[in-house]
């Protein structure tokens, strides 16, 4: 009886916290912003509103299906729906419903880090796989031997910056080497950087402020790009900041990928100060770069993968590396 109680609770607590109300005026709004044949002429800003949108009916169809299963006392059915939900509602910051720019980039271990880092790239993109994401490649860098040197990922899909911006910091690999014939135990670090996918009216950038420079992409792009000047090298003269992209053919799109970097970095960097300041009096904040680590993988001599601020762990170094991350996930997401 009491199981039940809590989960009616649950269940009426998040079904108001959706306001369904609020949604519906919502979505009227959208809808009679593209009744305007104007709407159409910014193909970007209009699949933005179109994906908006969906999400809004989705949020809706949740909260009546919940309805639903309360009045058909489907407490099993309602407790599964509920933990899927929740973690939905700590996703309110800014950006977290949108896209997000993933970069992996390997760390101290040479050769053993860049292969640590490409294992981290099947991982992700198992996990993507899983979550019905699509990914495109911005940059990369190969590893001479191995695996990456760096690369970055353009990432779309609903929650895709929220549910990964708490992957950033470091990730650290322990296993015997493949490398080396006396297969020693090795420890490798990369670090993971999650931006959001900034649209245009969010962050403002001034023309003047960029400097543009045009190469030739690296040999991985193939014979016909070494024709052209196709990759992108972009900096930001007031900061400093580089960003480079040279995954596509054709310069036009490396401008487009370089552009959308340099902004998720610029918000970055912006919301660092922010936290900062916030932080002075209430303790060290620590920002996810290479000094924060924030899971350990062992693989060696036991079986291990550990979030070290959350404390959640598992055997199964398998299932977790083929993209079983939801668990991590969700956990970072209860904790922050």
């Amino acid at each position: 009886m009491a199981y039940m109680e809590e989960i009616k609770q649950r269940a009426n607590n998040l079904i108001e916290k959706l306001n369904v109300e609020g949604k519906q005026d919502q979505i009227k709004l959208i809808e009679q912003e593209a009744a305007n044949p104007d709407f159409w002429k910014d193909n970007q800003k209009a699949a933005e509103r179109m994906k908006e949108l969906s999400g809004l009916q989705q949020e809706i169809a949740d909260a009546e299906k919940l309805k639903t299963l309360l009045q058909e006392e489907k407490y099993d059915e309602i407790s599964g729906l509920l933990d899927e939900l929740e973690i939905l509602l700590y996703l309110s910051k800014p950006f977290d419903k949108g896209d997000a720019i993933l970069g992996l980039h390997s760390g101290q271990g040479g050769v053993e880090a860049m292969d640590w880092t490409q294992m981290l790239f099947r991982m992700y993109t198992r996990y993507f796989e899983r979550k019905g994401w699509s990914y495109e490649v911005i940059d990369q860098t190969p590893g001479e031997e191995a695996g990456f040197k760096s690369i970055t990922l353009s990432v779309s899909g609903a929650y895709a910056y929220g549910m990964l911006r708490g992957e950033a910091g470091t990730h650290r690999l322990v296993r015997q080497s493949p490398f080396n014939a006396d297969k020693l135990r090795q420890t490798s670090f990369a670090l993971v950087e999650v931006l959001p996918d900034i649209s245009e009216d969010k962050l403002e950038i001034k023309d003047d402020d960029l400097e543009w420079d045009f190469y030739r992409a690296s040999s991985h792009g193939g014979q016909n790009v070494q024709k052209v000047s196709s990759a992108v090298r972009l900096k930001h003269k007031p900061t400093g900041l580089i960003v480079t992209a040279q995954a596509e053919r054709y310069q036009g799109k490396n401008r487009e990928f370089a552009l959308k970097l340099l902004k998720g970095k610029l918000w970055q960097l912006q919301e660092e100060e922010r936290k900062k300041k916030e932080q002075q009096f209430k303790g060290t904040y620590k920002t996810p770069g290479w000094g924060n680590q924030i899971r350990s993988y062992v693989l060696h001599p036991y079986h291990m993968i550990k979030d070290l601020r959350t404390n959640y762990e598992t055997s199964n170094t398998d299932s977790v590396l083929d993209g079983d991350l939801q668990m991590f996930i969700d956990e970072e997401l209860r904790k922050f």
